[in-house]
């Protein structure tokens, strides 16, 4: 993105929690972008866990993706309330202005929409959900900064080597287009238009607050629907706030027969590193690397 981008700041999903909006502006400046907040960041809230009405927060997107000055389009933060939106979006406008979203969580909605249009998006920290959460959210913030100042290269690394894992897998480079993100999000998009094609897919799932019976039951859900066949790889990152499910992980990737890496820094923890969903990258499960 161009010197001094403008971030336009949207929220699709849930209300920012109190004194969380007010940080917005001040670190974006900080990051060395401009900010421009719309209107249903502010509210009202609606049912109680929506930060506005249906109504407000689709204008928002549209609005953000129609304007002029802004390079890029951010969550305020995630919660509930993207997949209400999926069928109104205007699928012609998103494809006349091909902005990069960023977003995570709840945003993995429209992350999965934009990729059946063939547009990239950012799975990364957002402003009220991480970046005012000390050093490591704001680490997480300057990392993301620098991704979208820098750019995406073919070839470039998009995080460090993992450490060894119980749960990798494999013995040979795969690519595919990273696809993905929270693991109940996506379910819940299973039997609807806007599930996304993981046929060849390197998958990537992360997700918070749920225990491995809940995993089990999920997992067990994108297998009997067939999303888990045909992957070329998956890519497993922080499950936090639960017990560790790497049993259940195992059970169900180990059985796929495909390569596997596991504990990439990205998901509901820090760090959380930005990446490229609906771009083809390419695993190393030897090397435990993943690049574009």
């Amino acid at each position: 993105m161009p010197a001094h981008a403008c971030l336009g700041v949207i929220a699709p999903a849930g209300p920012p929690r109190e004194g969380t909006l007010e940080q917005a502006v001040p670190m974006i400046e900080r990051l060395g972008f401009r900010a421009k907040v719309f209107p249903g960041c502010g509210g009202p809230s609606f049912l109680g866990h929506l930060a506005a009405s249906d109504e407000r927060r689709l204008a928002d997107l549209h609005e953000a993706l129609c304007d002029p000055t802004v390079d890029a389009v951010i969550g305020l933060r995630g919660g509930y309330g993207c997949t209400r939106l999926l069928d109104r979006i205007d699928r012609a406008v998103l494809r006349r202005f091909p902005k990069p979203l960023i977003g995570y969580s709840d945003l993995t909605a429209l992350l999965a929409l934009r990729q059946q249009l063939g547009l990239a998006g950012w799975h990364a920290p957002m402003p009220a959900s991480d970046w005012h959460k000390g050093e490591g959210g704001w680490a997480d913030a300057v990392a993301l900064a620098d991704r979208l100042r820098s750019g995406l290269r073919a070839g470039d690394a998009l995080g460090p080597a993992l450490a060894p894992h119980p749960l990798h897998r494999g013995r040979a480079p795969v690519r595919g287009v990273l696809s993905g993100g929270n693991l109940a999000v996506l379910v819940a998009l299973l039997g609807t238009p806007f599930m996304p094609d993981l046929s060849g897919a390197i998958l990537f799932l992360e997700d918070v607050g749920e225990d491995p019976y809940k995993i089990d039951r999920l997992l067990c859900q994108l297998r009997l629907s067939g999303a888990l066949d045909g992957l070329a790889g998956a890519l497993l990152g922080s499950f936090t706030d639960g017990d560790a499910p790497d049993a259940v992980l195992a059970d169900y990737f180990g059985e796929l027969g495909i390569p596997v890496l596991a504990g990439w820094p990205s998901g509901h923890t820090s760090p959380n590193l930005p990446l490229p969903i609906g771009i083809a990258v390419t695993m190393d499960p030897v090397a435990r690397t993943v690049s574009a």
